[in-house]
């Protein structure tokens, strides 16, 4: 983005100069005449290749192979781990200056190719080729956040206070230092910054890591392990596997040189790592991120354009895919009947596709599995609630090939249902009308989840909703996203209660500090 003053973020991203779309146009055409090649693994600076492979297809369409991957095994896993563990006292060593030097070089790197990840991941993702973008450009500026951290605080030594001893100098110094062996499993979503950010992190406090990305979405991910690689990373610092999470994965895991996990994903998984390292020798540090059912709440004082457009960009963009989707909507009721129409209104206008077509706002889910889950959530909500868009698969023409689901509101869902808690991750937002702002954030706050939120009313009631919410990002009056759009160095983002185990936001002022123990090193002269 080096050749205008505009800056891509999540929030700017709706009015791109159009260099962006040109840039992103030439790219892509080189980037689809080069699919289908086979990517090996990167385990000590080394490619490995596995006997078995999977095909890495398109949810856009499912006949295009965008690549061939490797299906690591349990021994690929330990290997990988292996070479971290044998890395990491050169790595952790080394003068952090050195480090956050090689990262900086590493973000630099993915900033030259954002064009080229960005056409990768609305293929293999699905996502518009804005948010591809942005994704690409988030995950260069989480890695420089995690530098400037590391900067900020001197590397993290700090001279505590000396002891009040007669006839003797006592000096105290507070150290962070590295864990080990730090383990990154990244989602599918946002499977640029939620590798790079984690990893960032891990290696500038001084930790050598293992990556696994999400099974569909290895090639985002490969990518973005060569920029580690080409920036002069030493061999087993990073280490890149991918394969099945019930194999690979789970080996990962049970390894018991793994000193750190970050995962990003679902409640049910992630409760089952943390509980997994919960049975080991000693407790191990557990960044957990995993998912929201993200309120909006609407007061009868709110801007209803402001409003409804927030809603509408939280609701569907990456088809609801995002752990800070706005998956409920609360309206005082004197607002509620024009506000629903303002955002049926705008609903109708998303225009779903082939995502890296200019135009598309909506591409499809992300495989056959989430697709079956629209299928059956929107079967359950028929008998339940009304379905004020959408609700129904969309399979004629140029959808036939994909996993393509239209961006559905539903109205009329009794408070009791179970979907008014239940993470569906999909393009299904339900709305209803509330009596008051006490009762809004009553449903607001009794779920597992408390990640994002939103608010749009005047600023005495602005005070009070972020006062009251139990969510780690909150936004108001914000016609960018609702309940989405995080930057790191802007809002840092996490999640409190099932949402995030650290409390801690990635991209803020105390997300390193996680990477690191302290020790207190005492100094008798």
């Amino acid at each position: 983005m080096a050749e205008s003053t505009f800056k891509l973020t999540y929030a700017t991203m709706f009015n791109p100069p159009e260099e962006l779309h040109t840039r992103f146009e030439d790219v892509l055409a080189g980037v689809k005449a080069n699919l289908g090649q086979e990517h090996g693994m990167i385990i000590n600076g080394e490619e490995r290749f596995a006997e078995e492979k999977f095909e890495d297809r398109s949810p856009v369409n499912t006949d295009l192979v965008l690549g061939v991957f490797q299906k690591g095994t349990a021994q690929d896993a330990n290997d990988a781990v292996a070479a971290a563990r044998q890395a990491f006292p050169v790595w952790s060593k080394m003068k952090w200056q050195e480090r956050v030097s090689l990262l900086r070089k590493a973000a630099d790197l993915i900033d030259q190719r954002t064009f080229e990840i960005g056409a990768v991941m609305a293929m293999e993702v699905g996502k518009n080729r804005m948010e591809s973008l942005g994704d690409v450009a988030e995950t260069a500026d989480l890695i420089r956040y995690a530098c400037y951290q590391m900067e900020k605080n001197e590397g993290y030594v700090v001279e505590m206070g000396r002891d009040p001893l007669v006839g003797y100098t006592s000096t105290n110094t507070s150290m962070l230092r590295p864990y080990g062996v730090w383990l990154v499993i990244s989602p599918f979503n946002f499977p640029a910054a939620l590798t790079g950010g984690p990893s960032g992190a891990a290696l500038v406090a001084g930790n050598t890591i293992v990556i696994k990305p999400a099974t569909d979405t290895p090639f985002v991910v490969r990518l973005l392990a060569e920029c580690f690689r080409d920036a002069g990373l030493p061999d087993g610092v990073f280490n890149f596997v991918t394969g099945p999470g019930s194999t690979l994965g789970q080996a990962l895991i049970d390894n018991p040189e793994v000193d750190g996990v970050t995962f990003t994903g679902s409640y049910d998984v992630g409760m089952g790592i943390f509980r997994n390292f919960a049975q080991r020798n000693y407790v191990r540090p557990t960044i957990l991120e995993l998912g929201g059912k993200n309120p909006a709440i609407i007061s009868r004082h709110a801007d209803i354009e402001r409003a409804a457009i927030g809603i509408v960009r939280s609701a569907f963009g990456l088809q609801g895919q995002k752990c800070s989707a706005c998956s409920r909507v609360l309206v005082e009721e004197p607002l509620y009947d024009a506000l629903v129409e303002q955002v049926v209104g705008l609903t109708k206008k998303l225009v779903v596709g082939d995502p890296t077509e200019r135009e598309v706002y909506m591409g499809p889910v992300i495989n056959r599995s989430s697709y079956k889950d629209f299928q059956d959530f929107t079967e359950e909500l028929s008998g339940a609630g009304r379905f004020l868009t959408g609700g129904k698969i969309l399979t004629e023409g140029d959808f036939a090939k994909g996993y393509f689901c239209p961006p559905t509101l539903v109205a009329g869902l009794p408070h009791d249902h179970r979907l008014w808690k239940h993470e569906m991750f999909l393009p299904i937002t339900t709305v209803t009308k509330v009596a008051n702002l006490d009762e809004a954030m009553k449903m607001a706050n009794e779920v597992t989840y408390g990640l994002t939120a939103g608010f749009y009313g005047s600023a005495e009631e602005t005070k009070w909703f972020f006062e009251n919410i139990q969510a780690g990002v909150n936004y108001a009056n914000r016609p960018q996203g609702a309940t989405t759009g995080a930057w790191p160095g802007f809002q840092p983002f996490g999640g409190w209660k099932g949402s995030g185990s650290s409390g801690k936001n990635a991209g803020g002022h105390y997300y390193l500090q996680l990477y690191m123990h302290e020790q207190i090193q005492t100094l008798v002269d």
